[in-house]
């Protein structure tokens, strides 16, 4: 059997990415929980030593690191095909989700969600209303990505799913308001059996 430990955090929605990929694909899987808001250095060294940023996510699949969620997210498609990994259409279809992800509104939201974190304090003049905006038109997109289907994959999630789900469950967090079609997907990925909340996925020590 694969062994898979996951780094990651409940504050991190690009650990919460792959968390959900593999509870979603039903991957026997461990998580260690990395405290993001502390100094880097006091991370754990096994960590450290396999991330190159001493960021999480780091998926370690039989003792070797993965690291940047997308990359992970297709690296558990691929492999275990699943998650839109069974079809070179389901592969086409995650890579151009993950790539929309990416550049457009898994750009904006984490941004959004820290600027209401810290109150503003470091973002220039004007740059959170750009974000807002930017939001605003990848929000509108949705009911085009959609296309009618219950999830970006078709009848069920894939990693494209696990990927625009990391930052869009925190809208509220963002200060920003969802679309009848997000909504109504979030409402849907929020009822999956394999969903978690973020400190359930990662549960802090004891």
């Amino acid at each position: 059997m694969t062994d898979l430990l996951l780094y990651g955090h409940p504050d991190s929605g690009h650990a919460c990415k792959v968390a959900l990929a593999l509870t979603l694909a039903e991957l026997p899987h461990r998580t260690a929980f990395v405290d993001i808001w502390a100094d880097p250095a006091t991370r754990p060294s096994e960590f450290l030593a396999a991330s190159p940023f001493a960021e999480v996510p780091l998926l370690m699949i039989d003792g070797v690191a993965h690291v940047q969620s997308g990359a992970i997210l297709l690296e558990i498609a691929q492999r275990f095909a699943c998650l839109g990994g069974e079809t070179p259409a389901g592969l086409r279809r995650g890579r151009e989700l993950l790539m929309w992800e990416a550049n457009r509104i898994g750009m904006c939201l984490p941004q959004l969600k820290e600027a209401r974190r810290v109150n503003g304090a470091g973002f220039p003049p004007g740059a959170i209303d750009w974000l807002t905006m930017r939001f605003t038109a990848d929000a509108a997109r949705f009911a085009v990505l959609l296309d009618g289907a219950p999830f970006f994959h078709g009848a069920v999630p894939g990693i494209g799913d696990c990927a625009i789900w990391g930052y869009t469950q925190w809208l509220d967090a963002a200060g920003v308001a969802p679309t009848a079609a997000m909504q109504g997907w979030l409402d849907r990925m929020r009822a999956l059996p394999a969903m978690k909340t973020p400190q359930a996925f990662f549960p802090a020590p004891a």
